[in-house]
This record gives C-alpha cells, structure tokens and sequence, in this order.
C-alpha cells in the first residue's frame, strides 16, 4: 500500500469539460498530511500545547520545589494562597502547589498506562477474533458480551480497595474492565479487513495466523487506535478520579487529583483552594485531551470536511 498522497490543494479542475491536465504535483507522505491536517485546527493544537505545559508542570515542580510531599509548614496550617505556598496548604501544613503536581503526575501515569494497556489488548483481542473465527470468534464474543453486563465498577472498587490504593493494583484492574467494549468495535471493524485480498495473499504465502494478525490487520486500524488511545486518558483519569473520591482509589501517602479532589471537597467552604487548584488541573487535562482527540479525528478521517483539503 502506498505510503504518500497527492497535495489536492494545487490541482486545476479536470473532468470532461475542461481541457486542464492535471500537472505534476509534489508527493506528501501520509504523515505530513495528517499533521497538516491536525495543526490548521486551532483547538486541538492548544490541547497539545495544554497537555504539555501540565506534563512538564507534574514533572519538573516534584523535583524542583523546596517543599517535599510529606513537608509540613506547622506557621501556615490551612492558609490560603501566598508568596510562599502559591497553592495554600491544608490543615497538616502540607504545600497544595506540591500535592497538585504529584496529583497529577501520579493521574497521568494511572491513566497513560491504563490507556496503552487497553489499546493493546483490545486491538490484539478483536483483530484475533474476526481473523480466526469459527470457534475462537464465538468464545471471545461470548466473554465480551458476558463482561459487557457485569457491574465492573464495582468489581474495579472492591479490587483497588483491597489493593490498599497500589497505582499499580489498580491500573491492571482498570485494564481489566475497560478493554471489551473497544475490542467488541475494532472487531466490527476487522470483519471487513479479513476479506481483503493482501490478507487471503498472506495466507496464501503460509504467514502464520497471528503474524498476519499483528503485521497485517492491526495496522490497518491504526488511526482508530491513536483516537481509541486519547479518549481512554480521558476515560481512565475520570474512572481514576471517581474511585479515589469515593476513598476506594490512590490513598495516602500517595496522592491523585481524584483523592485530593475528595479532601478538598471536604472542607469547600473554609479552605476552597484545597478542592479549586486539583479541581482545575482536572479539568485543564480532560479537556487538552477531548481537543486532541477530536483534532486527531479530523485530521485521520478522509472524508472530514473540519480536516481541510490537506
């Protein structure tokens, strides 16, 4: 399959009442279309730029900040903003500028993790499915629909509780009962992939079963994976964020935007800054992501018109 696309932008009209040639034109490759694609929207380009300055923000202020995670002010105990503590501090005298950053790199490494995992295993799953059939099609199928009517949260509850809030414990069971419902899509989709005729060709030359799977279908979905991928940050950091305020998430010591969230709402009315700064970071990282997932959208899908001519 060829690799590089015809700039449309520069063609004359050609058709059977003109007498235009279509002239030479320079070859784009097919990821500098989607790139031009993608950066002429402008909301989507300002999600990147969002998401980055929050990467760095949850990064660098952990390793550079002179107040640790576990440091308490006992002279500033639940103050609010100031020169000092830019964030405020909460009744242990713990800095919130400090908690938010930890929060939130600790949410973006739930939630990255979860989404790859997902991605992965549901890609593999569904691709696996359509291509092999026959039996192994209906036992995933049948597993698929069973988990679809289970109440996974509260399996994913009673896990990451008795996990005694471990990141770790919790993103395998996020992964656990978030990969059907995109395996059960990117199966759809496979059935048509399996007909065509570069898979009966690799079939034909003796390429084993999940050879043609990984090197054949599973990269001709490739730009359903990249949006599956940005929508699962969002999806993973909300379900992430929803546990630890129930208490059945991160706990401490360790922090998230959902568990600091939760404490900040406990105490709204007398010290707001501990529930607005965590509160907003949550809010900052969803929406960068919900824009670059739809940018990504356009910009992969040939026959958007938000996308642009090229």
């Amino acid at each position: 399959m060829s690799t590089e696309m015809i700039d449309p932008t520069v063609q004359p009209p050609v058709g059977p009442d003109t007498t235009a040639e279509r002239i030479p034109t320079k070859q784009l490759s097919k990821w500098t279309l989607y790139t031009r694609r993608f950066m002429r929207n402008k909301p989507a380009v300002a999600g990147v730029i969002i998401f980055i300055l929050m990467a760095i923000y949850s990064v660098v202020v952990p390793l550079l900040t002179p107040y640790k995670l576990d440091d308490q002010d006992f002279l500033n105990l639940s103050t609010g903003p100031s020169p000092e503590h830019w964030f405020g501090t909460n009744a242990g005298g713990n800095d919130n500028w400090t908690l938010t950053a930890v929060g939130l790199q600790r949410s973006l490494m739930i939630a990255l993790t979860v989404s790859v995992g997902v991605t992965a295993l549901s890609a593999i799953v569904g691709t696996a499915a359509a291509y092999f059939r026959g039996r192994v099609e209906q036992i995933t199928l049948i597993i698929i629909h069973f988990l679809m009517v289970v109440p996974t949260f509260l399996i994913l509850a009673l896990v990451s509780n008795d996990a005694g809030g471990d990141w770790r414990v919790i993103s395998l069971a996020m992964i656990f009962v978030s990969w059907f419902f995109p395996a059960r899509v990117i199966w759809t989709l496979a059935l048509s992939l399996r007909e065509r005729e570069y898979i009966d060709a690799a079939r034909y030359m003796g390429v084993s079963g999940m050879r043609i799977v990984l090197r054949h279908l599973v990269p001709n979905i490739g730009s359903l994976l990249v949006i599956n991928f940005t929508l699962g940050v969002v999806g993973a950091v909300m379900t992430e964020t929803g546990l630890s305020f129930i208490g059945f998430g991160v706990k401490l010591p360790d922090v998230s935007l959902g568990s600091l969230i939760g404490y900040g709402a406990a105490s709204v009315t007398s010290a707001p800054w501990l529930f607005y700064f965590p509160a907003l970071a949550l809010t900052l990282l969803t929406v960068s992501m919900a824009l670059v997932a739809d940018g990504l959208r356009d910009a992969l899908d040939p026959t958007s018109a938000a996308g642009g001519r090229a």
